[in-house]
C-alpha cells in the first residue's frame, strides 16, 4: 500500500502541468508528508472464552512509542459537480510490554508477568465528496470559503499479540501468536474553513466525524500553507484522531496524535 501511494502522488505530480493547462477550469491540489504519530488508549479483542481481563493498553502494555509515518492528500475540484477529496494516513505500530494479569486476545489466553511482542497496523483511507457554501468565496475576494459533505473512511485494522500460553497437558508455558484483521467503511460527515488573507498564505481547518451509540470517530485537522514558488508550497500542523469502535469482536477506543509536516503543489 506504501508503494502503491508513492507511485500514485508521483504520477498526480508528473499529471499536474497537462492537466492545468488541458483542462481548464479543474482545481487540483497534492500533497505528501510526515505525520508523527502519537498514540494512547487501549484495544481488546474479545471472544468471551475466558472470563479475565483483556483490555491491553497500547503505551503500557504493548509499549507502543511515537511513530512518523508517511501520508497524503489528493483535492480535485470539478465545475458544478462536487470536490473529491482522497486522503491516506497509515499507521503502522511496533513493541515489546509486559501486563501484570493474564489475558484474553481472541480465542487465545496470555499469561500474566510474561514478555508481549506486539504489532498494530491502522491504516485510514478517506474518500470525500464536499460543496463550497454558495458565492462566500465570491463575496470574501477568496480569502475566506467554508466547505461541506460527506466522507467514507476505509479503516484497514490488524493486531497481532505474541506471548507466553500454558499447555492445559504438560503445564508449560510455549509461544504463541494471535492476530485479527478487520476493514470497515465508516461514513462520516465533512466540514472545512479555508481564509486566506493573502495569496500565498493560508490558514485551514478540516474536521471528520460521525457517532452512533458508543462509537464515534472524528479527525481534527488544522494546517497553515505558504506556497513558496509557482504552484509549490509547503504546510505544517497539527492532526488529531478519535477511534472508537467495535467492530468483529475487535474493541478500539484510542486517540493518535501529533504534528505534520508537507510539501505539495495546487493548480
Amino acid at each position: 500500500m506504501k508503494r502503491f501511494l508513492s507511485c500514485m502522488l508521483i504520477a498526480v505530480f508528473l499529471m499536474f502541468p497537462v492537466a492545468s493547462s488541458a483542462l481548464p477550469g479543474i482545481d487540483i491540489e497534492a500533497a505528501v508528508g510526515g505525520w508523527r504519530q502519537t498514540p494512547s488508549g487501549d484495544l481488546s479483542y474479545v471472544s468471551g472464552v475466558y472470563d479475565i481481563e483483556d483490555t491491553l493498553d497500547l503505551e503500557n502494555d504493548f509499549g507502543f512509542e511515537e511513530e512518523t509515518r508517511v501520508t497524503g492528500r489528493l483535492k480535485i475540484e470539478l465545475p458544478v459537480v462536487p470536490t473529491v477529496y482522497v486522503v491516506a494516513a497509515p499507521m503502522d505500530f511496533e513493541g515489546v510490554g509486559e501486563k501484570s494479569v493474564a489475558f484474553e486476545f481472541g480465542d487465545t489466553r496470555f499469561e500474566a508477568g510474561e514478555s508481549i511482542s506486539s504489532k498494530l497496523t491502522l491504516n485510514q483511507y478517506d474518500i470525500g465528496l464536499y460543496y463550497g457554501i454558495p458565492f462566500l468565496k465570491t463575496a470574501t475576494s477568496g480569502k475566506l470559503n467554508i466547505d461541506l459533505g460527506v466522507n467514507v473512511r476505509i479503516m484497514d485494522i490488524n493486531a497481532e499479540v505474541t506471548g507466553q500460553v500454558r499447555d492445559s497437558t504438560t503445564g508449560f508455558n510455549y509461544t504463541e501468536t494471535h492476530s485479527k484483521s478487520v476493514m470497515a467503511p465508516i461514513p462520516m460527515l465533512y466540514l472545512a474553513v479555508q481564509f486566506k488573507p493573502v495569496d500565498r498564505f493560508a490558514v485551514e481547518a478540516e474536521a471528520r466525524g460521525i457517532s452512533t451509540g458508543d462509537d464515534k470517530i472524528y479527525s481534527l485537522v488544522g494546517r497553515v500553507k505558504v506556497k513558496v514558488l509557482g504552484p509549490a508550497f509547503v504546510a505544517g500542523g497539527y492532526r488529531y484522531d478519535v477511534i472508537k469502535v467495535e467492530e468483529e469482536d475487535v474493541i478500539v477506543d484510542t486517540t493518535f496524535s501529533g504534528p505534520f509536516l508537507e510539501a505539495g503543489v495546487q493548480f
